[in-house]
């Protein structure tokens, strides 16, 4: 009898699985790993370690009740963020059905679909913009099936549609300026001002902006002179993608009222921000009201809005509990008094660094954990504890520890395979995967050679606040 000599292709495990494991080793790891703790002080009304204190304590296994209740106490201790990540899922699901996107898209047809390559910026700018306040880089697979037509009709690319929408996700959501999720955890569990830091990202932001926009119209003039230079080597047939002009909706008075309404409660957010300093408690109160008045004026009746916001919390309930699931990682260090052991034997290792290089040390590390947990909020929540107490040790400030990581876990969104939503625009523009990795490695290195830069500059500015 002939036997199956099939191979099984390797599947990455859920990333429950992975969370999992890692609770269970960090648990195991207190019954092996020296218990040990760093004498604390408040400075600014922030806990911080004093270097030069640590001390090994009596060992404190975890025990089979601390194990069993790790997952629902990282829960408990997260649930604020976990709902303004759900509140803002909401949100978006209904601008979404209100037709705000709609008109967004709308308009810069209008304004620059006969324009050539200025649709470049004109779409990369308000996107990355979009992304970076809201976090919201699932976004993508709204506009790339929208704007995909438009680019084919101007004689470009799927590359190009892809690049131009992917690009200005990633930078937005990597360069964070209010976004609950990655960089609202991440300044959460360091303990420093909700979204503080916001002037130099904004300057990183529009550094790394630019570079993808002049990276994207660098391809198209290449294929545009020689139109073998195209990095697509499939046959696919262009114009299933290209709709007829009578498939377009027309877009109401009420939408557009909505979508300026809108807008103008982005500007609200920010200055509830900046002026009373809002937390995930206020964020998600404002999230669910914006989703509720758009969608009013926008046309859609009560229970719509109800399903609309139901839906979004589905399609982001993961990422969310996910942020609970990964803090019972340091929930489990912390029960086993293993923390600040783990913390100090990593000191040891960053000492044989110098001080300016720890940053990108760190920032390289997140790009590595992020192909294993592929979620920002949930990554800060594993890693910003250990991260923290590093940083205390150094002469770095914890602001430039969460950009580290902003970085290291966002522009590896955007070739990972374990990302999901990028996989799934690649899949809508029927674009290979190697032929994704040919096109966008350069501006990669120029990412993350520039991200480089910025974060020593950061280093010896003392990028603060903390």
């Amino acid at each position: 009898m002939a036997k199956n000599t099939t191979k099984r292709k390797f599947e990455m495990p859920h990333i429950y699985v992975i969370l999992f494991i890692l609770i269970t080793l960090a648990a195991i790891a207190s019954y092996i790993v020296p218990a040990g703790e760093f004498a604390r002080e408040e400075v600014n009304g922030t806990s911080v370690i004093i270097p030069g204190t640590f001390e090994f304590v009596a060992q404190s296994p975890v025990g089979i009740l601390e194990f069993m209740t790790a997952i629902p106490r990282g829960v408990e201790g997260t649930v604020i963020i976990i709902f303004g990540i759900m509140a803002i899922g909401a949100m978006f699901r209904v601008i979404e059905k209100a037709g705000v996107i709609d008109v967004i898209i709308n308009f810069l047809i209008k304004q620059f679909g006969n324009k050539g390559l200025l649709i470049i910026p004109a779409i990369v700018i308000p996107l990355a913009l979009f992304v970076s306040l809201t976090g919201n880089i699932e976004s993508s697979l709204i506009f790339l099936p929208a704007l995909l037509p438009l680019f084919l009709k101007l004689g470009f690319d799927r590359m190009a549609a892809t690049a131009t929408v992917l690009i200005a996700t990633v930078v937005g959501f990597s360069l964070a300026l209010t976004a609950p999720a990655n960089l609202g955890t991440a300044h959460t569990i360091s303990e420093l001002p909700l979204f503080s830091g916001m002037g130099y990202r904004g300057i990183m932001l529009a550094v790394m902006t630019l570079l993808g926009i002049l990276f994207v119209m660098r391809y198209i003039k290449k294929v545009e002179k020689d139109p073998s230079k195209t990095l697509i080597t499939d046959d696919v047939d262009d114009s299933q993608f290209i709709k007829d002009d009578d498939d377009t909706k027309d877009v109401t008075t009420r939408t557009i009222v909505a979508t300026w309404v809108f807008i103008a409660s982005l500007g609200f957010m920010l200055f509830g921000i900046f002026q009373y300093q809002w937390y995930f408690i206020e964020l998600a109160g404002f999230y669910i009201l914006a989703g509720l008045i758009t969608g009013l004026i926008g046309g859609l009746k009560p229970s719509q809005i109800a399903t609309a916001m139901n839906e979004g919390i589905q399609n982001i309930i993961l990422g969310a509990l996910i942020v609970g699931v990964a803090r019972a990682i340091a929930v489990m260090l912390e029960d086993g008094v293993i923390m600040d052991t783990t913390v100090h034997y990593l000191s040891q290792i960053v000492t044989f660094l110098p001080e300016w290089l720890v940053p990108v040390a760190m920032m390289i590390v997140q790009g590595l954990l992020n192909f294993l947990i592929p979620s920002g909020s949930g990554q800060a929540a594993a890693t910003m504890p250990i991260m923290v107490g590093i940083v205390d040790l150094t002469e770095m400030t914890r602001q430039t520890a969460v950009l580290a990581f902003l970085m290291g876990d966002g522009f590896s969104n955007i070739f990972y395979p374990t990302s999901g939503y990028f996989m799934a625009a690649l899949a809508i523009a029927k674009i290979k995967y190697t032929d994704w990795l040919k096109f966008i490695w350069p501006l990669l290195l120029l990412w993350y050679g520039a991200g480089a830069i910025f974060l020593v500059i950061a280093f010896f500015i003392e990028y603060g606040p903390m």
